[in-house]
């Protein structure tokens, strides 16, 4: 994950399909689809275009969230600003 909680790499989104350790990489410094490994046998590896797709996915999940919540973000300060409040009311409430 990137530093604000996107996933950004097949690694994010191999942790999302089961717990505890059950994948590993046979290079740790090159951590590409060809060095994955299974650690645990009851668990399948998942096809390359599964860990893509999996991880587009991850990721246009996580951009719509923060679009959503800007789109929240500024309707709730409209909404407060229909009721009369100026910018510096609506700054000392929610700080922004």
């Amino acid at each position: 994950m990137d530093i604000n909680g996107r996933a950004n790499h097949i690694e994010d989104y191999l942790v999302s399909l089961h717990t505890g350790q059950w994948f590993g990489w046979s290079d740790s410094k090159n951590k590409v689809y060809a060095n994955l490994i299974i650690h645990d046998d009851s668990k399948s590896k998942p096809t390359e275009k599964e860990c893509i797709d999996g991880l587009a996915t991850l990721q246009s999940d996580y951009d719509t969230a923060e679009a959503n919540a800007e789109t929240k973000k500024a309707s709730g300060k409209q909404k407060l600003k229909d009721l009369g409040l100026d910018d510096d009311e609506i700054k000392a409430l929610i700080g922004a």
